[in-house]
């Protein structure tokens, strides 16, 4: 049988063989969603953007010889405005919790000391798991990134958008391209905004019903998307996030602060 190309910083790639070897610094989440995306994007976009750029930014580091290992993807999300959207599946927060406990358990019995969630969707907030967890588990560092917002889309995009707009159409062109329809078929990702200021404005939080708030689902235009603005924009993503990956790898906890 022809031996593949295992890449060690892909956890479900490998084997007891190797894993038992390595004396891995640094633990990586993919946390994605299953959800609607517009008319042309998947509904595993989120989880498709969330591993791609884990395991990508894991390769810079580990090249870099830092031993980092990214864990199968979350594929499930907090979804609690979506529920009239046909097979957008939820998970609560309070599952959220659940599941993030039960991998840091893991972690913390096997000393591994660092742990990263790279986040692929809006609705997923993991601060306050953070912030309970540390109680617990003293010992391990947990934070979350949401990779979008490691680079500035500006340069990249005319409108970035929010969900399924330009920004995530052209990352998904770039990574899957068979898996987008024509853009003649996507929804123009027309949205509408809450009437009251403070919600309006941002300063006052809630959550959006999602159905009311647009028809097809998307909101943002994904008509100027192109998946060489995705290739770019990923790239760009992927050396950032690779850069911290490499940072907190070498970093000792009891010294995280200048």
């Amino acid at each position: 049988m022809k031996q593949q190309n295992i890449r060690p910083y892909v956890l479900s790639e490998n084997n007891w063989k190797s894993v038992k070897e390595i004396a891995y610094q640094v633990a990586v989440l993919p946390w994605g969603a299953t959800e609607a995306h517009n008319y042309h994007l998947p509904y595993a976009t989120d989880n498709i953007l969330a591993e791609n750029i884990a395991v990508e930014a894991a390769k810079q580091a580990w090249e870099n010889g830092s031993k980092v290992v990214v864990l199968p993807t979350i594929p499930f999300g907090v979804n609690t405005g979506q529920m009239d959207v046909k097979l957008c599946m939820n998970m609560s927060p309070s599952t959220q919790y659940a599941v993030l406990r039960d991998v840091v358990q893991v972690l913390n019995a096997h000393n591994i000391q660092k742990l990263v969630i790279v986040n692929g969707h809006g609705g997923n907030h993991f601060k306050q798991f953070i912030r309970e967890l540390s109680l617990e588990f003293p010992k391990v560092f947990i934070c979350s990134l949401n990779w979008w917002t490691s680079t500035d889309p500006k340069p990249y995009f005319n409108e970035p958008g929010d969900h399924a707009g330009e920004l995530e159409t052209s990352v998904v062109m770039h990574l899957t391209p068979e898996w987008v329809l024509n853009l003649q078929e996507a929804g123009s990702g027309a949205a509408k905004t809450f009437k009251i200021k403070g919600l309006k404005e941002g300063w006052v939080s809630s959550q959006r019903k999602w159905t009311q708030v647009t028809e097809d689902t998307g909101v943002g235009n994904p008509e100027l998307s192109t998946a060489e603005k995705g290739k770019q924009f990923f790239e760009a993503s992927a050396k950032t996030i690779g850069e911290f990956f490499k940072s907190l790898s070498q970093t000792d906890l009891n010294d995280m602060y200048e």
